[in-house]
């Protein structure tokens, strides 16, 4: 108790009971939702048990294409720290005992298409731009480090690690350590030798 008076204020601490009863009585398979929480689409979000939350935390779910399904899924013992935007049009699959940190933006959609030969030029207005959407999938036991942003089309195999203020633009394989913008994989688990191996990059 000492040591959890030498962390929390009275006040923090009164804050957290509040949080505890709103969240047990709105919020029943979560284990602690801090206010404000924002929600939009909530029929197209499924969250599993012991689901956590920091502060100002954002759940976007638009079912522009009637799909008529859950368009974000996040599994059990899910942390996810303050000021996190997960936004979806077609799917964002979260798996088990994901540890997400503050500022972290998900997404698995984008205003206009900028590959191949039908884009959309500088000319046209963003907002009015087609939603062009790919699904987004996080695996089990992955931590996700500040300020990242995971983009459409991504995979993060189970077990990663991606590191701060990183740009995933592509699939990152299971049991690795990634960073940068765009991130790359540095290492990866070897699991015969217990240890994180270095992998080397052109």
């Amino acid at each position: 108790m000492k040591e959890f008076l030498k962390v929390y204020s009275i006040l923090d601490i009164v804050q957290l009971v509040f949080f505890k009863i709103r969240t047990i009585i709105f919020n029943k398979n979560a284990r602690l939702i801090r206010f404000p929480f924002y929600v939009r689409g909530k029929k197209f979000i499924e969250i599993g048990k012991d689901f956590t939350t920091g502060y100002g935390c954002r759940l976007d779910a638009f079912d522009f294409n009637k799909l008529e399904t859950k368009l974000i899924k996040i599994g059990n013992n899910v942390e996810i720290n303050d000021n996190v935007h997960i936004g979806a049009v077609e799917s964002i699959i979260i798996g088990d005992n994901v540890l997400i940190a503050s500022k972290v933006f998900i997404t698995d959609h984008n205003h206009g298409n900028y590959s191949g030969s039908d884009v959309d030029a500088p000319s046209t207005i963003p907002k009015e731009r087609p939603i062009y959407s790919k699904p987004v999938r996080i695996g089990n036991n992955v931590w996700i480090g500040e300020f990242v942003s995971i983009l459409p089309g991504v995979t993060i195999g189970e077990g990663s690690i991606i590191g701060t203020m990183s740009v995933v633009n592509k699939d990152i394989p299971p049991n690795s350590i990634a960073v940068g913008s765009p991130a790359k994989v540095i290492k990866t688990f070897d699991f015969s030798l217990n240890e994180w191996k270095s992998v080397k990059n052109d």
